[in-house]
């Protein structure tokens, strides 16, 4: 297990520097853009990539911890212990359809790379981002797998070292 937890406070350092320079990045360009009249060249390009990596990154941690959005609209009934195979039902559906999203994603990775698609701005190649999403949404699906048999894992011991 601790192992997986310096996995996973990798992983957050990286969303946090991927949120930092998304942060940098808009504050730069709308002052550059009000002020100085001139915008950072390639702001929508970039914005767009850190938006995708900061997602699809986070969504297998997000997944293994079970922090999804949720309605709680029927919980009282569902989370009964005679519904308890409706819950695991919800995962594995959950789990399926980002499989789905991972073969599309992956499909999409290889028709990128096959006729070179690049951003629009800064001729970013986007096979490599495709594919990472691909990459992160399997994972995503077998995080999701993982808390059918499991319990979510937990994050709370983190929330003493803030204190």
């Amino acid at each position: 297990m601790e192992f997986a937890n310096k996995i996973r406070r990798v992983v957050e350092t990286v969303l946090v520097c991927l949120m930092g320079a998304m942060v940098a990045l808009t504050f730069t360009d709308v002052i550059g853009r009000r002020v100085f009249g001139h915008p950072v060249f390639g702001a929508h390009d970039l914005t767009e990539h850190l938006m995708a990596l900061l997602v699809f990154t986070g969504l297998p941690l997000l997944t293994l911890a079970a922090m999804h959005l949720k309605v709680d609209l029927f919980d009282k009934i569902l989370l009964q212990p005679r519904f308890a195979w409706w819950l695991k039902l919800t995962i594995v559906l959950t789990a399926m359809v980002f499989a789905l999203m991972a073969w599309t994603l992956l499909g999409k990775a290889i028709d990128a790379a096959a006729y070179s698609e690049v951003s629009q701005g800064l001729n970013i190649h986007r096979a490599p981002l495709y594919g990472w999403m691909a990459a992160c949404a399997a994972l995503t699906a077998l995080a999701a797998l993982y808390t059918v048999f499991a319990a979510p894992i937990s994050i709370a011991h983190d929330q003493e070292e803030l204190l």
